[in-house]
């Protein structure tokens, strides 16, 4: 039983850290006094969840799979419009 409860701890840690990157993502306001120190946490919040999904990835069921890969594709949706975002 322990497996299991590592593979849903780590799909749980990956979806917390989704919600944190979007809750990031959601403060960063481009003109604030702020927006350098805003996108320096966004980025350590995307790279956190990054590092989860890919663990959880390891011992993912397939539908759990289908889920993290998802998150992976709003990770770098959320990059490539902070990037993108003149």
């Amino acid at each position: 039983m322990p497996y299991n409860k590592n593979k849903q701890q780590a799909f749980q840690a990956a979806e917390q850290g989704m919600k944190q990157v979007t809750d990031a993502y959601l403060q960063v306001e481009k003109n604030s006094a702020s927006y350098g120190s805003q996108l320096k946490h966004l980025k350590q919040e995307v790279n956190e969840a990054y590092e989860q999904i890919q663990n959880a990835l390891e011992v993912a069921s397939e539908n759990e799979r289908e889920r993290l890969q998802q998150f992976e594709g709003d990770l770098a949706q959320i990059v490539y419009e902070v990037n993108n975002d003149e």
